[in-house]
């Protein structure tokens, strides 16, 4: 394998990095101490700079108004990016949305695109997408209570649902329902689609208190209501039934996403810990970084990082090159080993900083709490486990029930 990086991926990363030292990260005190909403407006100024880079929504093709970046490019922006908890907004690849582009552009009719997809590209409006129940376990996504059924023209929807990520301010949702409740298999029984926020019977009850804040706007979870909410029979996004399908073929690549954003969070927790070390005296002449004890987090989170980093790479060329399914296993693998290795390099950063840690004069404390979840979302590491588990077994002839 060529570990080198191209001459591109070096560019992206180089025109990334100065931007986000120049634009994004200013604002981190601001974002920390007043909140997302307060600084919406000087979001949108840096949006528009950022869109001058050619990088703005940089995983869709240019057709479509993107810059075209293949996954394992674009997997090296998002490292960059995920330096800051503002760095993927500011270039229109944040989530929900980097994922329901990417299914709609698979997925979507041309009608679809055009009044979905287009101005979710250009960063004119923003989406949600509506899986999780509170009624039932995340960790079994079929099993599921909203339904959708037709009605002449129409499907109507009803259920309820939450941590529908940036529901707060979103014009549409990418809604996960129960369209055959007898089909044979319990994966073909969910559709995928697709409801205008301003339908009727579709409520936004309100956002979520996660780890002491609601956030509000992009930065937030919803709680989801949807009574008899009617759409056209257009908006079912791509077939009846497949659902399941869809919704694995977005999580694949979203945690490709997610990963090397996490990585990103790891470089500058490292490089926070590495500057307070070297510079922080314990006495004079004598810096926190003289301990054996620092030494070795300094040492163990350099080499758990750079490791997470080539297992992500090698999943994103993988995906690229022969598919998602068939990357399967290595998703799974680094979903929770990068999750893991995202809680110990903030954790030991926190430690170092001592008191500093806890404020929000770092970005340490806003990751520590909000990147807890990484653990749970996506896929619970205990779930990534079993199915590894359960696949390698299977080569040595294991039958599972």
């Amino acid at each position: 394998m060529d570990f080198s990086e191209s001459a591109k991926v070096r560019t992206i990363r180089q025109v990334v990095r100065d931007f986000m030292e120049a634009e994004v990260f200013p604002l981190e005190q601001a974002f920390l101490h007043d909140g997302f909403v307060a600084i919406l407006p000087v979001l949108k100024e840096k949006r528009e700079r950022a869109r001058q880079t050619g990088l703005f929504a940089a995983h869709v093709p240019e057709a479509w108004g993107g810059a075209g970046l293949s996954l394992p490019e674009f997997a090296n922006m998002s490292e960059e990016l995920g330096r800051s908890p503002l760095g993927h907004y500011v270039f229109n690849v944040q989530a929900p949305d980097v994922g329901n582009m990417e299914v709609l552009m698979e997925h979507g009719t041309p009608e679809q695109k055009e009044r979905f997809l287009v101005p979710l590209v250009r960063g004119e409006i923003r989406s949600c997408f509506t899986m999780t129940e509170p009624e039932f376990a995340g960790s079994n996504p079929v099993h599921m209570g909203t339904t959708a059924r037709r009605d002449g023209g129409e499907w109507v929807l009803r259920g309820h649902k939450w941590f529908a990520s940036s529901a707060d301010g979103a014009a549409f949702a990418v809604c996960m329902a129960i369209t055959d409740p007898d089909a044979a298999e319990p994966h073909r029984r969910a559709s995928t689609i697709l409801v205008p926020t301003d339908t009727p019977g579709f409520e936004l009850i309100g956002n979520l208190s996660v780890m002491g804040h609601r956030g509000g706007d992009w930065a937030s979870h919803g709680e989801v209501s949807y009574q008899d909410a009617r759409v056209p029979l257009g908006n079912l996004l791509g077939k009846e039934g497949e659902g399941f399908v869809i919704a694995q073929e977005r999580l694949g690549p979203g945690r490709i996403h997610h990963c090397m954003r996490w990585i990103g969070v790891c470089e500058r927790a490292h490089e926070i810990l590495c500057r307070h070390a070297a510079t922080r005296e314990l006495s004079p002449g004598r810096p926190l970084g003289s301990k054996q004890i620092v030494q070795q987090w300094i040492a163990e989170s350099r080499a758990e990082i750079h490791a997470a980093r080539l297992m992500v790479l090698h999943a994103a060329w993988k995906i690229e090159n022969e598919g998602a399914r068939a990357a399967r296993e290595e998703i799974s693998l680094i979903k929770f080993t990068v999750a893991r290795t995202l809680q110990r390099v903030l954790d030991r950063a926190i430690q170092a900083l001592g008191g500093l840690g806890m404020t929000d004069d770092t970005p340490l404390a806003f990751w520590y709490a909000h990147e807890r979840a990484a653990r749970i979302y996506d896929g619970a590491d205990e779930v990534h486990v079993e199915s590894v588990a359960r696949r390698i077994l299977g080569r040595y002839g294991m039958r599972a029930r």
